[in-house]
């Protein structure tokens, strides 16, 4: 598993979904999000992101986003 040089795991999710509107972050379906995984760093989750993004160029409407997981686990 890959760690940062102070050995914390920061972890990254990344996931899309196509959106209802270009202008906001509503998905048409929750259920139909695609949930690309959790990275152990973010160079790998831009990596995934990067690949998912460039699969669904042609759908306008499909968007991944990169969740920054580290940040929310600090208490």
């Amino acid at each position: 598993m890959t760690e940062n040089k102070d050995n914390k795991q920061l972890l990254h999710l990344v996931f899309g979904g196509e959106l209802e509107h270009l202008e906001e972050v509503t998905f048409k379906d929750l259920n139909k999000l695609d949930i690309v995984g959790i990275f152990p760093d973010y160079a790998s989750a831009l990596a995934a992101w990067k690949s998912k993004a460039q699969q669904t160029v042609d759908n306008a409407h499909m968007r991944y986003f990169i969740v920054h997981m580290h940040k929310m686990l600090t208490p």
